[in-house]
């Protein structure tokens, strides 16, 4: 596909400089562009690599002098890495299913199917399925007994949405994830000595032999609109409730909610997050890398935590966490400090101790 200059800039919303007209084929690094792609330097210190490449068109940051670098076309935009998503969308080519229902695909009759929807090779849909318009699901896929699918849902190969799961419209969900398994949850017919040892914070581990008895889980799984999942990621059914992830929210790849979690909107969980059974996330919070929750917390709306962080208590909105067990960010960071200054300040005093010492035998 090939676009000109002030076709992508209308896509931007920002203004075409130059020689509009110029048609483009991809987006590449500076240094790397021929002269059919647009090269992408939306900071001054990737300027020079323009030099390098073979580029007539770039996107750049807003006030660049782009006639000076030598280009015959230009896009400024005030926000780059905003400027990245309308980008990226514009040109990307999609992963290739072709449209219609592949012939290896079983689907039972009691399934609904929206109009304009595409199935991959070897995916099942049981019944009671309802799959909305224009949805896609590639190859290899399984949507369980009664789930619902909104329209304009994009399901990658792989992936399994198991009983009774519903799920808005504009789903994205990437290879491998696993939608309404059963929570990990287990009970001993007597107190056990986890529950000794959480009572009394480790003071006490009984010697225990019980069997685990397994909690069947009843809920469901509850995803609204404009959600994306990533590659791996697992979510729990609800014991009694369902699980639940609000609308706008963007989970990454390997992250792990357990049963009952209830996810608030706009909130982003990143790579290998693992939250415990019936926490709750409010709305525009951040969960870094690593980020560990235990059970039954509530983490308020607009909350960060830095990667690794490890939240064992509640956290209040809009407060910055980091470290482990985490704390406010600033106060992390102070410890940290501190800590690393404990050599030079243990040498300090055992100069002092020395110095004292020989003064003292000296007298």
């Amino acid at each position: 596909m090939a676009y000109t200059i002030s076709d992508i800039a209308e896509a931007l919303g920002a203004r075409a400089l130059g020689a509009s007209d110029i048609l483009v084929q991809r987006v590449a690094e500076p240094a790397e562009a021929t002269a059919d792609d647009l090269a992408l330097a939306l900071n001054p210190k990737f300027a020079d690599g323009i030099k390098e490449g073979k580029a007539r068109a770039a996107v750049l940051w807003d006030g660049a002098d782009w006639q000076a670098m030598g280009l015959e076309a230009a896009i400024t935009v005030p926000r780059a890495r905003f400027a990245m998503s309308g980008l990226t969308r514009k040109f990307d080519l999609g992963h290739g299913q072709k449209p219609g229902i592949h012939p290896s695909a079983v689907i039972d009759p009691d399934a609904t199917l929206g109009v304009n929807v595409s199935v991959g090779p070897m995916t099942v849909i049981e019944a009671g399925a309802m799959i909305g318009d224009n949805a896609q699901i590639g190859a290899q896929c399984y949507v369980g007994i009664d789930v619902s699918l909104g329209a304009g849902a994009v399901l990658r190969d792989n992936i399994s949405l198991l009983a009774r799961v519903r799920i808005g419209e504009n789903f994205w969900c990437h290879s491998g994830a696993r939608i309404g398994g059963d929570g990990f949850s287990f009970v001993t017919p007597e107190k056990s000595h986890v529950e000794t040892a959480r009572e009394t914070l480790g003071q006490e581990v009984t010697a225990d032999r019980q069997s685990w008895v397994r909690i069947h889980s009843l809920g469901a799984v509850q995803i609204g609109d404009n959600v994306e999942v990533g590659a791996n990621t697992t979510i729990d059914r609800g014991t009694i409730r369902d699980t639940k992830i609000g609308d706008g929210s963007k989970i990454d790849n390997l992250v792990q909610i357990g049963h009952n979690v209830v996810i608030g909107s706009n909130t982003l969980l990143c790579g290998q997050v693992g939250v415990a059974g019936s926490t709750q996330i409010g709305n525009n919070t951040v969960l870094g890398g690593q980020t560990g929750v235990g059970d039954n917390l509530k983490i308020g709306d607009n909350v960060i935590t830095g990667a690794g962080t490890m939240v064992l208590s509640n956290v209040p909105s809009g407060r910055a966490m980091l470290g482990y067990p985490a704390t406010k960010m600033e106060t992390h960071i102070e410890a940290y400090k501190g800590l690393r200054r404990l050599p030079r300040l243990a040498k300090d005093v055992a100069d002092l101790k020395k110095a004292i010492l020989n003064r003292g035998s000296k007298d």
